[in-house]
């Protein structure tokens, strides 16, 4: 597999962030995976500037429920960036939400690629890849 550049993580939880990272980074399918703990410090993280430019993960891993701003709030300030401030191609949200309303409130936001329950897995990850990075396989 060839990796990715960057996979951001949004999520409170330090549990799931531990899993996720450890997860990915036995896949070996991304050169830095970065982790914000809430909306606002990934918000910060996409608008800062390293080497000139920001740094455009390819993938965002969302959860719904965080302190500060949750992934709702979050998607609504993500809308008004620019391109060259949002993930390259995907978005997706992670939930241990098991509400109906949740999954229809997440088709309103086009940024949004996906919506899959916690945790991840490798099979969800390479299905990720398979959709949305082929030429990574």
């Amino acid at each position: 597999m060839k990796k990715l550049d960057c996979i951001l993580l949004v999520d409170d939880d330090d549990d799931c962030n531990y899993f996720h990272k450890k997860l990915l980074k036995e896949m070996e399918c991304a050169n830095h995976v970065e982790v914000a703990t809430d909306g606002q410090e990934a918000l910060d993280f996409l608008l800062s500037i390293k080497n000139n430019k920001h740094p455009q993960p390819q993938i965002i891993f969302l959860d719904i429920n965080m302190p500060v701003m949750d992934g709702w709030e979050f998607l609504e300030e993500y809308e008004k960036l620019k391109p060259n401030q949002k993930a390259q191609v995907v978005l997706v949200m992670l939930t241990t939400s098991l509400n109906p309303d949740d999954h229809e409130r997440a088709k309103k936001f086009s940024v949004l690629s996906d919506f899959h329950n916690k945790l991840l897995t490798e099979s969800k990850v390479m299905d990720l890849f398979k959709k949305h990075f082929p030429e990574h396989l």
